[in-house]
């Protein structure tokens, strides 16, 4: 049976890795802070706060969605979401589905999981890491044909298809805001959103590719919905996730 994973991560700064980096003493936030400026900081400084997931398998030629969710750091720590997450894969050898995971969330994946001293057998179940594979196929790359001239953001791009973006108001940028302010759940909400966007165009991609007809990306669709709307009392915001 063929199974597919759409991930996506949210992250925060690692504070004791950047002190460690500019030896600064641990516990002098402030001086953390400055001195990572802010740029952008180096892969292996972000700390995961937040695995989405969308998981699915293909049935009858359809895609099923059996599973939604972004656990968090409010719920376990960092090591214990790497290596759930990562033995997840390893049970089921999924196509990875992400939007410029190839740039960021597979490499700081990685990164993590060695800072923690993981084994992480599973993210070498396939050739995840390995170029002009679709083993880990990054949506972003592949619809941009990796031209930086044609890359749109995921959020973007999704409403340029006609299809649910992002949160009002909520961006990547205020994830670190969001969760020194105790407000994780709504980062995981977030996070849920990204990666049911990230699964809708890798339907719409599967359609374009042949390997979906449009019966079966018709289905798929439904099934989608379906979830999405059985749950929505439990989870409003797939209110709004809901084509």
């Amino acid at each position: 049976m063929d199974h597919l994973i759409a991930w996506d991560l949210e992250t925060v700064p690692d504070l004791e890795a950047a002190a460690r980096l500019h030896s600064i003493e641990t516990g002098n936030e402030a001086a953390v802070r400055e001195a990572l400026g802010d740029k952008f900081p180096k892969h292996p400084l972000h700390k995961i706060a937040c695995i989405g997931a969308v998981v699915a398998e293909r049935t009858g030629g359809s895609w099923r969605v059996t599973s939604i969710g972004a656990p968090h750091i409010g719920e376990r720590s960092e090591a214990e979401l790497i290596r759930s997450f990562v033995g997840r894969i390893g049970d089921l050898r999924p196509q990875l589905v992400s939007f410029s995971g190839q740039s960021f969330d597979l490499p700081v994946l990685r990164y993590r999981a060695m800072l923690h001293r993981i084994e992480a057998g599973g993210l070498n179940a396939r050739r995840y890491f390995q170029r002009y594979t679709e083993d880990a196929l990054d949506l972003c790359d592949a619809l941009s044909s990796s031209d930086g001239r044609s890359k749109m953001s995921l959020d973007g791009l999704c409403k340029v298809m006609n299809l649910p973006g992002k949160p009002e108001g909520m961006d990547g940028s205020k994830v670190d805001e969001y969760i020194r302010e105790g407000r994780i759940a709504e980062v995981a909400a977030y996070c849920e959103s990204d990666v049911v966007g990230t699964y809708r165009l890798f339907l719409i991609y599967e359609l374009f590719c042949g390997r979906l007809t449009e019966a079966e990306y018709a289905a798929s669709e439904a099934q989608l919905n379906e979830f999405l709307s059985a749950r929505v009392a439990a989870k409003p915001h797939y209110a709004a996730l809901v084509g």
